[in-house]
């Protein structure tokens, strides 16, 4: 069974984790996988849905920050300028980013015939990072079925973490790295609210790790340059608007250098952060709307949370995934083997 960052007494911060220490923790968000992983093939797709409804009809509040933008990512130019989400948000491989857009539109339109005829056309958001080293990503093996199979599969329960959809064949510090999520639970107005992380940890240079107690956990590789990525999503129920949805996006940078990364050259380091709180009604015909939001002098709370709760799920990711052996031989050890022989 895969142990978590607070198993192996990896404290991140202070704030308490939600009852699952999940982005699903936020309530109706969904989170899905299909998994490949069969001889040189280990890739995947993860699909993160803010709700169970219609997107596009019902959508979110929404922003990106650009941590490191060497990255291919889908959707972020529209969701920077309109503040919104109308899409399941997908994670995949660097040159499957094409084929799960597609996915996305064909869904959207099926749901959605007037799109691109008596209404706008829709607004794909797919992040991505490189699994070439464990996977063979010329072999194009992620198809528009698999991005639906990780919608089907898309549920509010505990996310499965480790070497799973996108994470399949993801490195981290020079261990084996994929999915990893967790979450923080915050009082804010006399009520409970969350903030939840799930990344797509894929970066860090062999031997830059540092655990929240100080160790620098050993891969036994050489270091090369930094040319991985990370996609981090973050979602919460607390009301954000878009410029204070960028604000805390932006600190999930904070999280991933808490462990040694410093968002090197060639690494795409992005955040995608959505609120559950204000739906955005795609047929609004009033003049003017009322956005309820958080009063900003509450908000190092959710800087807190998002740092915090990224952190320990790129641990999350590197503690769930079994040693690994991929395309052409390449091995990635596994974080918590070092921890057991250390």
């Amino acid at each position: 069974m895969a142990i978590t960052a607070g198993d192996a007494g990896l404290t991140c911060g202070i704030l308490p984790a939600g009852a699952r220490n999940a982005i699903t923790d936020v309530p109706g968000v969904l989170v899905g996988h299909c998994t490949l992983s069969e001889g040189e093939v280990n890739t995947g797709v993860t699909a993160i849905l803010p709700h169970g409804g219609d997107l596009f009809r019902r959508k979110v509040m929404a922003a990106a920050e650009i941590i490191n933008g060497f990255g291919k990512t889908v959707g972020l130019v529209q969701v920077q300028e309109l503040g919104t989400i109308e899409t399941p948000i997908l994670l995949t491989n660097t040159l499957s980013v094409g084929t799960c857009a597609t996915a996305l539109i064909r869904e959207a339109i099926r749901r959605n015939p007037d799109i691109g005829r008596r209404t706008g056309t829709v607004n794909p958001v797919v992040g991505e990072c490189n699994d070439g080293p464990l996977n063979d990503i010329q072999a194009l093996a992620v198809t528009e079925d698999h991005a639906l199979a990780a919608l089907a599969d898309a549920g509010d329960g505990a996310v499965a973490q480790g070497s799973v959809g996108a994470g399949t064949g993801m490195t981290c510090f020079g261990f084996k790295g994929g999915i990893g999520s967790a979450s923080r639970r915050l009082s804010l107005g006399g009520a409970d609210h969350h903030l939840g992380a799930l990344v797509l940890a894929n970066f860090g240079r062999a031997g830059d790790l540092v655990l929240p107690d100080g160790r620098r956990p050993d891969p036994r590789r050489e270091a090369e340059a930094e040319s991985g990525s990370v996609i981090i999503v973050l979602a919460t129920d607390v009301p954000l608007e878009h410029r204070q949805l960028a604000r805390v996006a932006r600190r999930a940078g904070a999280g991933i250098a808490r462990l040694g990364a410093f968002w090197g050259h060639g690494s795409g380091d992005i955040t995608i952060a959505f609120d559950t709180a204000n739906a955005v009604d795609h047929e609004e015909k009033a003049a003017f709307t009322t956005l309820r939001v958080l009063n900003e002098t509450h908000i190092d709370l959710l800087f807190r949370a998002a740092a915090e709760a990224t952190q320990e799920a790129v641990l999350n990711a590197m503690l769930a995934a079994p040693p690994f052996t991929g395309r052409a031989g390449q091995h990635r050890p596994s974080l918590a083997d070092w921890l057991k022989s250390g």
